[in-house]
């Protein structure tokens, strides 16, 4: 009789349900169950299995062909699990719970950490900095000396038989297991096993080397964008080249630095077309100005006190507490459809806020402000809506926004600082107790001094500090499949990638340097793309668009240079006065569609990403020409760094131009608006500048908009001005 049926699972699982793929949690705890009780065919129905709960059992190993999609934590504890390699199949693990298994050993232990890529939680405690290590560092040690031993004393066959190559990776394998000695010797076993399987990987490289596409396929498209080696960007007519103390995005004369204090809430203006609504007034705080100290950057920082009455002093941050993608398919033959809604949105303005002023001066029209991201929702939530939680930076502080109330939450300050980028993740954070760890939400932020700010904004916590640079950082990008891998641009011309871990109770946290990414200039944006996070990276540059290739194991892990350059057709219209190269605007519409923008350039591209990556690059430059399917037409500026963005489920481009306003896309059928035509894409609207008012009655001209973002359902976009105003646009729910 079998132990598992239908009706057993449905009785165990929660959300109580009749139906086994919309189970997430399921208890089959002190069963007795052995390997040959889980019957996969009836198990792989749990696609939404979250959590799974198997201990105090009789299992020796794992199905091997179970796929649990969703399966985030396993207690497989109290059992007698000898063959761990079983649990490969698991590949969205984050916490494993294994004790008191009597038959699992060091080298075990280091398996599973390799073999679960997200694997973050182990019996209770944060290891993704020791996987990690394992993961990159070590394997590639590993990798390395394997290498060696065959180039000492092998060869391929010649000519090359099965049976001879049977023969040969026997002697390499043994060769290399008894040769390759690295690490401890309690992970011996460990280190046999990982050396083998490298041993494998490499000669059937050899073997079988990666095939590349016919070189006659785009040689139309190449052609047509051959293109020498950029010179030097030119800088606009608004850039004074003789600043340069402080990295700018836009350049210009700075007016008189002035000790910084809290910000207003709201700013002090109004829309012109409500004579009664919007009506801010600033929040004056009352605290003191602290000078940050210079020090050693910590790899491991407890959490910092914090008080609960006004004016608390942080150290040298201050948070001020005023209150308690899911992307479209793209369905891509030769030319993409993308699905999404049928209408396009209407969109109204709803809030003007001047949360970053200098000294609480509702005057101040001067801080810029650069960088805005919306809140991610833990997976763990099980919330399809998007968050209305903003973060935006700019100046020395960092808000967060409630966008339908209009009100400042959280803010975060560093006098000193100017933050130029931020970016949210989800993080575990362990409990302790035997206490399932839990999702939580942080907030990365980095500018002119080299350092990343982590904050946990729900808990009113600003954590710890790493230094990611010794020159400003640009740019900082969280991979949206790993929460705890950081990419850091910064003005030194190089891309960092970052293990931050997880925190736990006390928000003890450590950083770990996985990998150095090499441009030839400053990155301005990093995008990486959605199905494969891991594998590449695309950084747009002040000289162009470069691909990296970041999956461990293919080079040299801790140091790279640019796999290659990706060029676009208006290079073909350089002269000494009109330089393109500079891509300041860079974001996934779909998995597959990449919008981009060129400085100086009146338009937006969208490419196909498969298609541009599947080219060989040329062999002398490294460089590919951009399969472009539309051209989206834009602002004629000249001012550099009005960067777009995208909301890939409402199929939306957006980006704001030199004049306050907001171009808006809905991208729904590229098939009768390809580049064939000729023409741009006409914008869907074109929002105009609100026209708040001062408390004076005098109006604001419109600024540039320097990043704009959406939450997923396009329910809110936020615009941030070079002028110290944060508009948000709401969606007109009567339209």
């Amino acid at each position: 009789m079998e132990k598992i049926t239908e009706k057993l699972l449905l009785e165990k699982g929660s959300p109580k349900t009749n139906r086994l793929d919309q189970i997430k949690t399921l208890n089959l705890s002190k069963l007795q169950l052995k390997h040959q009780d889980l019957p996969v065919k009836l198990l792989s129905n749990l696609r939404s299995l979250e959590r799974w709960d198997l201990s105090g059992n009789r299992l020796q190993e794992f199905p091997k062909n179970l796929k649990l999609p969703a399966l985030r934590s396993l207690d497989l504890s109290d059992n007698q699990m000898e063959d761990v390699t079983t649990l490969q199949c698991l590949s969205s693990l984050e916490e494993l719970k294994i004790e008191d298994n009597l038959y699992i050993t060091v080298s075990d232990n280091h398996k599973l950490m390799v073999l679960l890529p997200k694997l973050r939680m182990y019996n209770g405690k944060d290891v993704s900095t020791n996987a990690n290590h394992l993961r990159f560092v070590y394997t590639e040690n590993l990798r390395t000396r394997t290498i060696a031993v065959w180039e000492k004393s092998f060869s391929l066959p010649d000519p090359v038989t099965a049976e001879k190559l049977s023969t040969l990776e026997k002697n390499f394998v043994d060769a290399a297991r008894h040769q390759v000695k690295f690490g401890p010797s309690s992970v011996s076993d460990f280190t046999k096993w990982k050396v083998e399987i490298i041993a494998k990987e490499y000669l059937l490289s050899l073997v079988e080397p990666k095939k590349e596409p016919e070189s006659n396929e785009f040689t139309d498209t190449k052609d047509n964008c051959e293109i020498s080696t950029p010179t030097k960007r030119k800088k606009t007519a608004e850039v004074d080249a003789n600043v340069s103390l402080t990295p700018r995005k836009k350049l210009r004369s700075d007016p008189t630095d002035s000790p910084v204090q809290g910000s207003p809430r709201k700013s002090s203006l109004r829309f012109k077309s409500q004579t009664d609504g919007v009506r801010m007034s600033p929040l004056k705080t009352e605290q003191p100005q602290l000078t940050p100290t210079r020090g050693r950057p910590r790899t491991e920082t407890p959490r910092r006190a914090f008080k609960k009455e006004d004016g608390a002093n942080l150290d040298m941050e201050e948070i001020i507490n005023k209150k308690d993608f899911t992307a479209t398919k793209l369905q891509k033959d030769l030319m993409p459809t993308v699905k999404s809604c049928s209408k396009p949105l209407r969109l109204k303005p709803l809030h003007v806020l001047q949360c970053h002023s200098k000294q609480d001066n509702s005057e101040d029209f001067s801080t810029q402000l650069w960088a805005c991201a919306f809140q991610p929702l833990p997976d763990s939530t099980g919330g399809s809506a998007g968050s209305r939680l903003v973060a935006t930076c700019g100046g020395d502080s960092v808000c967060v926004i409630d966008c339908e109330a209009g009100m400042v939450m959280k803010k975060y300050k560093v006098s000193g600082e100017e933050f130029f980028s931020l970016a949210w993740s989800v993080v575990l954070m362990s409990r302790g107790g035997g206490a399932s760890a839990q999702h939580c939400s942080i907030l990365a932020a980095g500018g002119k001094r080299g350092l990343v700010k982590l904050i946990h904004p729900r808990n009113n916590v600003a954590y710890g500090e790493f230094r990611a640079s010794r020159k400003a950082l640009s740019i900082l990008r969280f991979n949206h499949q790993q929460g705890n891998f950081l990419f850091t641009g910064s003005y030194d011309k190089k891309i960092v990638m970052w293990d931050i871990g997880g925190v736990d109770s006390q928000y003890n946290f450590k950083v770990v340097q996985l990998l150095l990414l090499e441009t030839s200039a400053t990155p301005l944006h990093i995008c990486l793309p959605p199905t494969s996070p891991g594998a590449h990276l695309l950084t747009a540059c002040e000289d162009g668009l470069h691909c990296f290739n970041t999956q461990p194991g293919t080079n040299n892990t801790t140091k790279r240079s640019k796999e290659m350059e990706i060029t676009f057709p208006i290079y073909k219209k350089e002269d000494k006065d009109h330089d393109y190269h500079t891509v300041d605007g860079l974001s996934f519409l779909t998995n597959d569609i990449v919008a981009s923008k060129n400085h100086l350039h009146g338009s937006i591209y969208l490419w196909s990403w498969s298609r541009t990556k599947a080219q060989r690059p040329d062999k002398k430059s490294r460089t590919v020409c951009a399969v472009v399917l539309a051209e989206l037409q834009w602002a004629d500026t000249e001012i550099p760094y009005l960067a777009l963005n995208t909301c890939p489920g409402q199929a939306y481009v957006v980006c704001g131009d030199h004049k306050g306003r907001l171009w808006t896309y809905h991208i729904t059928n590229l098939q009768n608006n390809s580049s064939q035509s000729g023409k741009p894409i006409q914008p869907t609207e074109v929002l105009e500048w609100p026209t708040p008012v001062r408390k004076s009655h005098s109006q604001v001209e419109g600024p540039s908009i320097n990043s704009v973002a959406m939450d997923p359902e396009l329910h809110y976009l936020v615009a941030l001005s070079d002028k110290n105003m944060v508009i948000v646009w709401k969606k007109d729910e009567s339209s």
